[in-house]
C-alpha cells in the first residue's frame, strides 16, 4: 500500500497519482498475474486486502480511500466475468485497520505522528484470517468496527459525513510530533526490515468476537438458531 497522511488540498497531483498506481493498480497487475497460472489450472482463490475505507471514505486519506474503492469495484466486476466463462477460480475481499509499521513509513504532512484510525488490530490477528482461501466467502469483513462502517453507510451516509467531518482528524493522530522529515516510502524504499508491528503496541488487540465468529460459520448459526427457539418458548411460555 501507499497513502499520504494529509488533506486533500496539501497534496499534488504526483502524490495522487502514485498512490493510484500502488495502493490500485497494483492490485489489478497482481491480480492478472496470478489470473494467468490459475485460469489455465480452473483453480485457485486471490484474496484482495481490501479495507472498511472502501465502503466509508474518512478525513485525511482521501487519495488511500479512492484507491480501496477502486479496488473493491475492480474485484466486483472481475467476479461477474468469472461467473460468465464458468470458471472455478474465486475471488474475496477483506480487512479492518492493523499496526503496522506504515503510519511510520508512509508520507506524513500532518504535524503529529500519523495513527491508524482506531481500534488496531495485531497482524497476527489478520494472518489468522487465512480461513477465507479454504472457505472462499464473496467478501469477508473482519471486526467490528469495519462491520460498523459498513453497515453505518449503508443505513446513515449523511450522518457519518457529518460525524467523520468533526471527529474524524483527531483520532488519527498520535499524541507525539511528527519526525520523518521527509523520509517516507511514497516513492522510494527505506534501508532496513520494520518488522510486522507498528510502534502502537499499547494499543493493538487480537480477534474480537466478530471476527472469532466470522470464521466459525456453522457453529455462529447453529447458536443464532437456538437463540432463536430460546426467544419464541419465552414467548411463548408468557403467553400461557
Amino acid at each position: 500500500m501507499a497513502t499520504v497522511f494529509a488533506p486533500v488540498m496539501w497534496m499534488t497531483a504526483d502524490e495522487f497519482r502514485r498512490v493510484t498506481e500502488v495502493t490500485y493498480l497494483g492490485y489489478v497487475h497482481g491480480t492478472m498475474a496470478a489470473l494467468r497460472r490459475m485460469l489455465p489450472r480452473d483453480e485457485g482463490t486471490v484474496i484482495q486486502i481490501g479495507s472498511a475505507l472502501a465502503y466509508r471514505s474518512i478525513p485525511l486519506q482521501g487519495a488511500y480511500c479512492a484507491a480501496k474503492a477502486a479496488i473493491r469495484a475492480f474485484t466486483d466486476a472481475l467476479r461477474t466475468e468469472l461467473i460468465h466463462d464458468g470458471s472455478a477460480v474465486r475471488l474475496c475481499c477483506c480487512s479492518p485497520a492493523v499496526n503496522t509499521p506504515q503510519s511510520t513509513r508512509q508520507r506524513n504532512k500532518l504535524a503529529q505522528q500519523a495513527l491508524p484510525m482506531p481500534p488496531l488490530f495485531t497482524p497476527e490477528a489478520i494472518a489468522d484470517t487465512v480461513w477465507a482461501a479454504e472457505h472462499r466467502p464473496r467478501e469477508m469483513l473482519i471486526g467490528r468496527p469495519t462491520v460498523q462502517a459498513v453497515w453505518g453507510q449503508r443505513l446513515a451516509p449523511g450522518l457519518l459525513d457529518r460525524y467523520l467531518g468533526r471527529w474524524g482528524y483527531r483520532p488519527q493522530m498520535a499524541d507525539r510530533p511528527n519526525e520523518q522529515q521527509g523520509r517516507d516510502i511514497l516513492f522510494d524504499t527505506l534501508p532496513g526490515d520494520p518488522g510486522a508491528h507498528g510502534p502502537y503496541r499499547d494499543r493493538e488487540r487480537g480477534p474480537d468476537l466478530q471476527m472469532r465468529l466470522r470464521t466459525h460459520p456453522r457453529t455462529t448459526a447453529a447458536t443464532a438458531g437456538l437463540a432463536a427457539l430460546g426467544a419464541l418458548a419465552l414467548a411463548l411460555a408468557r403467553k400461557r
